[in-house]
């Protein structure tokens, strides 16, 4: 049986794992001493810890910032994140500087019992306590599902329960709530202990895509802890060493391959709110000096138990972010455990045993103004016990007119590829995406045909523009083609296992966001998947355009 997985579209957050394009700090109420206002900037941004380039962690941030602040003038740091113009998140760090018996009684609801900071429970002499309270209410809408096909296509799917979504138009309501605590505390005068601990109630109500059934669910999110320790040396050297373990979110770079540690839908709900993202078990080791990054991990997956696979990965990744605005990385990863299944019209093979090799460059020489950007990402796989061999690669393209005209476009073409396997030869060659996916932007690669198409045996090309109709909106146009690499595709939707010619259709796009305040976000698209005549015959029942329409609201505390 292919493996079948509920689709993250829609993160609980856009900023949290995104790739940091800027970082600018500011001081709300600055000293007339000048130089103790840098002084006080270069002890954030060190502080901090994270570059342009890195895959920004809010949790970690804020973990950071408690640390900088600690025996300084600086009694409180807001964080603030917009989209970046090239689909990254621009950081603000504002600060605010405060008298000595200010920070000699701290700060947070503990200390003063006000609750003008709520989120903020105690922070005092480097501990550091905080709430996270988030939630989303959505409503999501679908004209003819599935292609108005709902029986060929979900034919043996272990997520349907019911009545799924299908001809005609559809509609449910989904939502969670996401409430934990999180803190920090120092052992030495470099050293911090830390860790989190979070639930989330999550529901559904209508007609989903997979079941009409109303759902509701509570179950563990967050619970780590974690060391962290470093400093700076006398010639301005940098060095942090940070290990943790337990439930936590991990990604690396912009998810072509790892971005969904845990899985939505079934008995858990809300598919398209996508709350869950923490692993069953996360082991991490990073060590950074200066722009140099290592880290190694373990990773086992928070999957839907109808669709566990018991795939655990390890792995090892090593980025390098030069001046000239070049950043590299190097990834290897390997599983020695999964009951996952690849299949041929002769063998079935195992997951077990699998290596992947990946290789990533970006080049954008201006990252916060206009200008040309480049992207690229590669990776072959391999086996431990058969041979062999596939592969896929990526190559974006893009000029960013930030700041330079009217709503300040950015207009990109990326081309994806993506192995399907050849069964005229004893090879097998159809690529394993792994945990690839996140949202629209990323490897959510069209926001209905992902739903029938996942990245394996597919080729895509995708034309995209941003646009800032104000500083608080955004749109996100995106045209999208879609192809098959080969024409025998199992291990994919099993109504697609022969396909009866290669191009699979288009799908245009377009994503709404308002960030009403820091606090509050409205997000919502619209989208329109047109299958080809070859979709069609495959199928051999007629086919018609698949619509969605989406909008949620966002709320942090």
């Amino acid at each position: 049986m292919p493996a079948y997985r509920a689709q993250a579209q829609t993160p609980a957050g856009f900023d949290d794992l995104s790739r940091l394009e800027s970082v600018d700090v500011k001081i709300e109420n600055p000293s007339s001493d000048e130089a103790l206002n840098r002084r006080l900037i270069d002890r954030i941004r060190v502080g901090l810890g994270i570059f342009r380039g890195d895959v920004f962690s809010r949790s970690t941030a804020e973990f950071n910032l408690a640390r900088a602040r600690r025996g300084s003038p600086i009694a409180k740091t807001l964080i603030v994140a917009t989209p970046g113009p090239t689909g990254g998140v621009a950081i603000t760090i504002i600060a605010t500087i405060e008298s000595d018996q200010t920070q000699a009684d701290g700060r947070g609801v503990f200390n003063h019992g006000k609750t003008r900071d709520l989120s903020v429970l105690y922070d005092k002499n480097g501990t550091y306590l905080r709430m996270r309270l988030e939630g989303i209410g959505m409503y999501y809408g679908n004209d003819n599902a599935w292609y108005a096909n709902p029986d060929p296509l979900l034919a043996g799917n272990p997520l349907v329960n019911g009545k799924p979504a299908g001809s005609g138009y559809s509609n449910w309501v989904e939502g969670f709530v996401h409430a934990g605590l999180y803190a920090m505390t120092p052992l030495s005068e470099n050293v911090s202990l830390y860790g989190g601990l979070s639930g989330i109630f999550s529901g559904s109500n209508g007609q989903e895509l997979f079941t009409s059934k109303t759902r509701g669910y509570f179950g563990v999110e967050d619970a780590f802890v974690g060391i962290v320790g470093g400093g700076v040396s006398s010639t301005g050297d940098r060095f942090v060493v940070n290990a943790s373990a337990g439930r936590q979110r991990f990604g690396v770079a912009d998810g072509f391959l790892i971005a969904n540690t845990a899985s939505n839908g079934g008995k858990r709900g809300a598919l398209q709110s996508n709350p869950r993202w923490s692993a069953d078990e996360l082991l991490l080791l990073q060590a950074r000096y200066n722009n140099v990054k290592l880290e190694a991990f373990s990773i086992d997956p928070d999957e839907l138990p109808e669709v566990d696979s018991k795939t655990k990965i390890h792995g090892i990744n090593l980025e390098i972010r030069r001046p000239n605005a070049i950043d590299a990385a190097l990834m290897f990863l390997h599983i020695p455990q999964s009951e996952f299944k690849y299949y041929t019209p002769t063998d079935v093979f195992s997951r077990k045993g699998l290596q992947v090799y990946n290789g990533r460059i970006r080049w954008q020489p201006n990252p916060t103004g206009a200008g040309l950007f480049l992207s690229g990402e590669a990776a072959l796989e391999r086996n431990d016990h058969y041979d062999m061999r596939a592969y896929a690669w990526t190559a974006e393209m893009g000029y960013s007119f930030a700041n330079s005209m009217t709503w300040t476009p950015t207009i990109s073409y990326r081309y994806a590829a993506f192995s399907g396997d050849d069964p005229s030869t004893q090879r097998f060659e159809r690529f394993d995406p792994l945990l690839s996916g996140d949202n629209g932007e990323r490897w959510v690669q069209g926001i209905n045909h992902y739903k029938i198409f996942q990245n394996s045996n597919l080729l895509t090309h995708r034309f995209q523009l941003r646009l800032r109709p104000t500083q608080s909106t955004e749109l996100v146009p995106q045209f999208w083609f879609f192809t098959a690499d080969r024409t025998t595709n199992l291990g994919g939707n099993p109504a697609f296992s022969y396909i009866k010619g290669r191009y699979l259709g288009a799908e245009p796009n377009l994503t709404f966001k308002w960030f009403i305040s820091p606090k509050l976000m409205l997000q919502g698209h619209v989208a329109a998947t047109f299958p080809s005549t070859t979709a069609k015959k495959t199928i051999g029942t007629p086919t018609d355009p698949w619509i969605s329409t989406m909008f949620f609201l966002r709320a942090s505390f």
